[in-house]
C-alpha cells in the first residue's frame, strides 16, 4: 500500500508524461497514461485496502476484514480524513463484540473525523448509544439514539432503533437496586460466628 502523497506524485507524473506523449504524436500512449493517472487519483480518494475490507465485511468475514485492516500500519499517513473515519468505523465494528471500551473509542473517532454516508454515521451513533446504555449512561444514550434516528432518513436502521428504544424503556422501568447498610448483609461488622 502506498502513502497518499505517493499516489498524488504518481498521478501528476503520469499526467506530465501523457502530455509529453501527446506532443510527440503518441496519442495512444498519452490516453493510456491519462487512464493510469485516473486510477491513481481514484485510489487516493477510495483506498483499496478499505474497499477490500468492506467486501470482506459484506460477506460477514470478520477475520478476513481484520486482516485487510491490519495491513494499514499508519492510517494518518496513508489515508485522507474521511478514509481515517471509515478505518476507525470498521475497527469499531470489529472490536464491538469483544471490547466495548475500545469500540467506543473507535466509533467516537470515526464520528469526529466524519463519514461520508449518513447511514454509516447513523450506525456509528447507534452503536455508541448501545455502548453508553450498557455503561449506564442513559442520557447520553438517548441523545445519540435521537441523532441516529434523524440521520436514518431511509429507515434502514428503523428496526434496530425501535429495539434500542424498547430496551431503554425496559431499563427505565426496572427498580433501582440499593446497596447500603439497610440490607440484610450490610453493615460494618462483617461475619459473626
Amino acid at each position: 500500500m502506498f502513502n497518499k502523497n505517493i499516489k498524488l506524485v504518481l498521478a501528476i507524473a503520469s499526467i506530465a508524461i501523457a502530455v509529453w506523449q501527446f506532443t510527440e504524436n503518441e496519442i495512444g500512449n498519452g490516453i493510456m497514461l491519462i487512464l493510469l493517472s485516473a486510477i491513481f487519483v481514484l485510489l487516493y480518494f477510495k483506498n483499496e485496502i478499505l474497499v477490500l475490507a468492506f467486501l470482506r465485511l459484506r460477506k460477514q468475514d470478520f477475520p478476513g476484514a481484520q486482516k485487510w485492516l491490519a495491513r494499514i500500519s499508519n492510517p494518518e499517513g496513508a489515508l485522507v480524513r474521511k478514509q481515517q473515519g471509515y478505518y476507525n468505523y470498521l475497527q469499531g465494528l470489529m472490536v464491538s463484540q469483544t471490547n466495548m471500551t475500545l469500540a467506543e473509542k473507535h466509533f467516537k473517532k470515526a464520528v469526529e473525523l466524519g463519514l461520508s454516508m449518513k447511514a454509516d454515521l447513523a450506525m456509528a451513533k447507534l452503536n455508541l448509544s448501545g455502548i453508553a446504555m450498557t455503561k449506564n449512561r442513559k442520557r447520553e444514550a438517548q441523545i445519540l439514539l435521537k441523532e441516529a434516528k434523524v440521520l436514518d432518513k431511509h429507515n434502514m436502521l428503523g428496526e434496530q432503533i425501535k429495539m434500542m428504544e424498547q430496551n431503554m424503556k425496559r431499563a427505565g422501568q426496572q427498580p433501582k437496586q440499593q446497596y447500603g447498610a439497610r440490607g440484610g448483609r450490610g453493615g460494618r461488622g462483617g461475619f459473626k460466628r
